[in-house]
């Protein structure tokens, strides 16, 4: 949308003081102008962010829900990146993007009329990234700004803000290099109310990766309940900035309203004949303790409604009125609920409002794992098992917010089974895996530094029963089996989830907190936060709401009654297990080494021989960091010993001198040359130029095998540690006689460098039947004579000539510098040592040959290039 003709942009400028400004800016009527709402979102214009609001132009049928849909789509171009997968475009949204999903959608839903049958979509297309930022907290505020624009009945806008606890201080869209630092992070959303206040109505919030040491090492202060509470309070100036902003864009940009049909969920005569009908039997229904009876109950009260209103309100379809009559049942209970603990302070399982229900803690329940716990809070029943490995076994994350690799793995299941019902079983669904983020963001603050515990670890949380809160159950279970595991938790971790309950009569609202909320508590209560912590401070917080907004003095008194709760789990859980159980048999040895860093190429050795050859010798894992670490892991503790030593060997060798003669084992074999080793990590390289008079028209692997054991001189060592060998005199040697000790293969004899080879003619026999073939030879051939000199053809490359010189200067060669013939080929003495004149003759004829136009040359028998 353009304001007379340009685009409109409006900005919030977020002071840190010390820290310097961030700026937000939204800006609508440049893309995606056929949306209902369009907003373009920049941090600092470095990081943009496309939103889109649509809804559809009917009514979804058969729906009794409001259809909203939020997606995230992260373009890796936004980072300068490919994607790498096989067709080089996106897929699936990362774990990030549906962490951004759910946090949009929690945000926004409440603000939405709950009879909105028309389809929504907000569409979070990331552009561009800073490294220095992620993109959740603009998309968040971008998604409220094309909403409020869309001209849509929703009670925004929404503004959210992330605050870091850096150095005893809160920073506002803190960067990452200062949220490394970082004791807590608060991520708020809230919406101005009436009277222009600031009301909240999400919370994410978790500790530092390294709160544990910047606590009790740098005496930063902890997150407790006041400390968070004060948190919640200072960001509601910057979530003013951010509502005001976008209220601005919507004053100079925003659609007239749209027209939309909001359904009813039921006739209220027909609400008024259901609860004539069943409100007596709902009312003792739903005193029922056990969930299963209960539901027994209520289905029977069900079908009892549906047959007493068959015949009334005909005028209604019957799928309809079906509907209307369902809804009114649900209407009912959560009215009498609400009734009877605004009122009597009861509760569905008899409990008080602060009361928990009970609680046992059972760990190694499964054998074969590396750890296991079963932590049952009333009926959610969480089976926790944890398995360690070695650190190869860390995650690698990639998207657009760059590459993460995660060494503490959670991992959150819910079946149907879990709630007695039947249902799809796939890949994990986005509740699952949100879930499965807050228990590992609560956990990750009290792990093992990974000096101290170099193991990666996956953990699986099971909700093999569900009535509450199976979240918080997993970070109870998790905390025991970590323990019964072997990993040393700097702190147990414990998790409640606390409920409201609110009432409003005129212009005043009553609350009520519940803790440990049962799962029809949630259903038609007011509010699900989730509290985690250990004994001293809060590591993680997650707070949904069915309201426009959560009055701060009731968070901050949920806090402070979780904490109690918690205290009295934690003391549960330690009468189960109070510190960490040794590691089990089935856990693999893991050995840590420092090696100095200019020494990581010779550990690793060429194309990774070293390392693989040592995670072959002694099956193990071996995993080299860029700072020298190094981690081996094997099953058998004494493989893992014997890699470890090998590795020693390494860094302690020292080099050979120049001259030095060692015994060393033939690795590998090329063209140009034998690799030997001549220590663990140390190998030489014996030059073909070093055995090459050795040859003769011979491969290495005739004079060489993988494997064998051979003499070597080191003959120099250059300025990269890169040895060069040669062949010393006494090892040379063992070349000149038979390597067959009753057959004769081949000898060879030294020459001059400028002269050639002597080679005799291959033979196999004794050394009697070799004696008598040499005789006709020698009668041709003069052993004491030696060709020198020129290139006499095909015949020439060091064989003896026999003969007189008289025989020899018979024979008058032309200058073969310009022969095709020259320099190659090999003898053939039996053709002509019978006959001398037939040699000759065979010489004068082939070079008559040459002599002749080269396009006349005749390809014959004696052609050497046939």
């Amino acid at each position: 949308m353009k304001e007379n003709g340009k685009v409109v942009a409006v900005e919030a400028v977020i002071d840190n003081g010390k820290y310097g400004k961030r700026v937000l800016r939204l800006e609508t009527g440049s893309l995606a102008q056929q949306a209902d709402g369009s907003v373009v979102a920049y941090l600092d214009d470095k990081s943009m962010v496309l939103s889109t609001t649509t809804v559809g132009s009917l009514p979804k049928e058969k729906c009794d829900f409001l259809p909203l849909t939020v997606d995230v789509v992260e373009k890796m171009y936004a980072c300068g990146q490919i994607p790498g997968s096989v067709f080089r475009r996106e897929g699936k949204p990362s774990e990030e993007a549906i962490l951004v999903c759910r946090l949009i959608d929690r945000s926004l839903r409440p603000l939405f009329p709950h009879t909105l049958r028309n389809e929504l979509q907000i569409i979070e297309t990331v552009l561009s990234v800073d490294p220095e930022d992620s993109y959740d907290i603009l998309s968040l505020n971008a998604a409220s700004a094309s909403t409020c624009i869309a001209g849509l009945p929703f009670k925004g806008p929404v503004g959210a803000v992330r605050l870091a606890l850096v150095d005893g201080e809160w920073l506002a869209f803190p960067r990452l290099s200062e949220r490394k630092r970082a004791v807590f992070e608060l991520i708020i959303a809230g919406r101005l109310t009436d009277k222009g206040q600031v009301a909240v109505t999400t919370i994410e919030a978790a500790a530092g990766k390294d709160a544990w040491n910047l606590i009790h090492n740098e005496n930063q202060p902890k997150p407790d309940e006041e400390v968070v509470a004060e948190g919640i309070e200072l960001a509601k100036p910057f979530i003013q900035m951010l509502c005001e902003a976008q209220i601005e864009l919507k004053r100079k940009a925003g659609k007239g309203r749209k027209e939309v049909v909001l359904f009813p969920e039921y006739d209220e005569q027909l609400f008024k004949q259901v609860s004539k009908i069943c409100s007596r039997e709902l009312d003792e229904a739903l005193l029922i303790p056990g969930k299963l009876d209960r539901r027994e109950r209520l289905n029977e009260i069900v079908d009892h409604v549906h047959a007493e209103m068959a015949e009334a309100f005909e005028e209604i379809p019957a799928e309809e009125k079906e509907r209307q009559i369902d809804a009114s049942i649900k209407e009912i209970q959560k009215e009498i609920l609400r009734v009877h603990i605004l009122k009597d302070g009861e509760r569905v399982d008899g409990r008080g409002l602060d009361d928990l229900r009970s609680i046992t803690a059972e760990i190694d329940v499964i054998p074969r794992t590396h750890g296991s716990a079963l932590f049952q809070r009333g009926e959610t029943q969480v089976l926790g098992v944890t398995t360690l490995g070695s650190l190869r076994m860390a995650q690698q994350l990639d998207s657009v917010s760059g590459t993460e690799s995660r060494r503490y793995i959670h991992q959150y299941n819910m079946p149907p089974f879990s709630t007695g019902e039947t249902g799809h079983l796939g890949s994990p669904k986005r509740r699952e895996i949100g879930h499965g983020a807050l228990v590992r963001k609560a956990l990750t603050p009290v792990l093992p530094d990974e000096d101290e515990f170099p193991y990666a670890i996956r953990q699986v949380s099971e909700a093999i029963g569900s009535n509450g809160s199976t979240s918080m159950g997993s970070v109870c279970a998790s905390t025991l089996s970590l323990l019964d595991a072997g990993v040393p938790l700097k702190a147990p971790v414990a998790g409640v989830a606390m409920g409201l309950v609110s009432e409003k009569v005129g212009n005043k609202t009553s609350y009520k907190i519940l803790t440990d909320i049962l799962g029809i508590e949630d259903a038609f209560g007011d509010m699900d936060f989730k509290v985690a912590g250990t004994a001293d401070f809060l590591t993680a917080l997650q707070l949904d709401t069915k309201l426009d907004a959560v009055p701060e003095d009731v968070l901050s008194s949920a806090l402070y009654q979780a904490k109690e709760a918690r205290m009295e789990i934690l003391s549960v859980m330690e009468e189960c297990i109070e510190e960490p159980a040794e590691l089990s048999d089935l856990v693999p040895v893991i050995l840590t080494l420092h090696i100095p860093e200019d020494k990581i190429g010779e550990v690793i050795g060429a194309r990774g021989k070293n390392v693989n050859q040592f995670q072959s010798d002694y099956n193990c894992e071996i995993t080299i960091e860029k700072d020298g670490t190094i981690y081996i892991s094997a099953q058998d503790a004494a493989d893992g010993k014997k890699a470890y030593d090998a590795i020693e060997s390494i860094i302690s060798s020292k080099l050979p001198e120049v001259g030095e003669v060692l015994e060393g084992e033939v690795t590998r074999i090329t063209s140009f040359g034998v690799f030997v080793n001549l220590a663990p990590g140390l190998d030489g390289l014996l030059h073909i130029s070093q055995i090459s008079h050795m040859l003769n028209g011979k491969d290495i692997e005739d004079l060489f095998h993988e494997g064998e054991k051979i003499e070597v001189e080191v003959k120099s060592i250059d300025a990269h540690g890169r040895v060069t060998l040669a062949l010393p005199d006494s090892s040379s040697s063992r070349f000149r006689g038979s390597r067959d000790s009753g057959r004769y293969q081949d000898s060879y004899e030294y020459r001059e460098p400028q002269r050639s080879f002597r080679r005799q003619p291959r033979f196999s026999g004794n050394r009697e039947e070799f004696n008598s073939y040499r005789e006709p030879r020698d009668r041709f051939y003069d052993r004491g004579d030696r060709r020198e000199g020129r290139d006499y053809g095909r015949y020439s490359g060091g064989f003896e000539r026999g003969g007189s010189q008289e025989r020899r200067s018979s024979y008058q060669p032309r200058d073969h510098s310009q022969s095709r013939y020259s320099g190659h080929g090999s003898s053939r003495f039996g053709d002509f040592s019978a006959d001398n004149n037939l040699y000759t003759q065979y010489r004068q004829d082939r070079d008559e040959r040459m002599t002749r136009p080269r396009r006349h040359i005749s390809h014959d028998r004696y052609d050497d290039e046939n």
